[in-house]
């Protein structure tokens, strides 16, 4: 199956979500959250991500996660994920309860393609201090997908992780979580990149983006938004509508894209140093907000 198909069945089985222009989303992928080990890139910006989902969550966005949130491909389970990063999923599980809460899986959480994996492994955890289960994420569902649909105007805002338009990690994705497993993640540690991740090949990353490119232009110019490379893309009107959330992994800060009042932004969070030495986590606007509407193929 090409490229082009892969993407085309996500978008055909997709998520439909209704929006309009008081609807407020925040897109964020590749978190990888991991076990909190020396490979958990994720663990270096928690305090950044937990602070921003805070913010999102009292000013009322609905979080949608662009796959590859947990780290299944480095680790063999869910429960060592959650505990070393219990305080985040808490926060999620308030998201999920209010139905705000929108998750697509992507190749590294791949096994949340299955229902019966995410019902065993997701629904529930242990708490040791009651000595008993608790609710977490109870009847969640995973997507390959999510479509934004305009009430008013139509217009649809395509989600998907973007891995589509990778055949290896798609296709052969057991593979790569073998090798990472056995191989790239011991390897880690001395600094050698795993080659078959566009994250870290940017040859792969340019073919990736090009394939997303060539869906785009085959249907009508459809305004996307994808996750994977880790590279953040938001493109002027007139161009290709192929935007990137970016990640949760860069070096000291995370990367998003957010849906308000009908426009677009990508942003930042970070730490800074103020005057007196205090560090705060501030959000940063690195593009837009450019209105949704603007991008409508006309």
């Amino acid at each position: 199956m090409s490229s082009d198909s892969r993407l085309t069945r996500a978008y055909n089985n997709a998520k439909v979500i209704p929006f309009d222009d008081t609807s407020k989303f925040i897109l964020f992928s590749d978190c990888h959250r991991g076990d909190n080990s020396f490979s958990d890139e994720f663990a270096n910006n928690r305090n950044i991500y937990y602070h921003a989902l805070k913010f999102y969550y009292t000013e009322g966005f609905d979080y949608c996660e662009l796959g590859d949130g947990d780290e299944l491909w480095e680790n063999s389970n869910f429960e060592a994920i959650f505990e070393a990063h219990k305080n985040v999923f808490k926060l999620l599980k308030q998201f999920h309860l209010e139905h705000r809460l929108h998750m697509i899986w992507g190749n590294h959480d791949m096994v949340y393609k299955d229902e019966d994996y995410v019902k065993k492994h997701l629904s529930s955890y242990f708490e040791p201090i009651d000595d008993k289960d608790k609710s977490l994420f109870e009847g969640i569902k995973y997507h390959e997908a999510i479509v934004l649909k305009h009430r008013d105007t139509d217009q649809e805002v395509f989600l998907t992780h973007g891995h589509q338009a990778d055949w290896w990690n798609y296709t052969f994705w057991r593979w790569g979580r073998f090798l990472v497993r056995v191989l790239w993640k011991p390897l880690q540690v001395w600094g050698i990149a795993d080659p078959t991740s566009p994250a870290k090949n940017y040859t792969e990353l340019i073919k990736v983006e090009r394939r997303t490119k060539k869906w785009i232009l085959k249907n009508n110019l459809k305004v996307t938004v994808v996750g994977h490379t880790h590279r953040p893309r938001f493109p002027e009107p007139g161009d290709i509508p192929l935007f990137n959330d970016g990640s949760c992994v860069h070096p000291r800060s995370i990367t998003g894209i957010e849906i308000e009042k009908g426009s677009i932004s990508l942003i930042k969070w970070q730490i800074n140093t103020t005057d007196d030495g205090t560090l705060r986590v501030v959000r940063i606007l690195l593009e837009g907000p450019q209105k949704l509407a603007d991008y409508i193929n006309s």
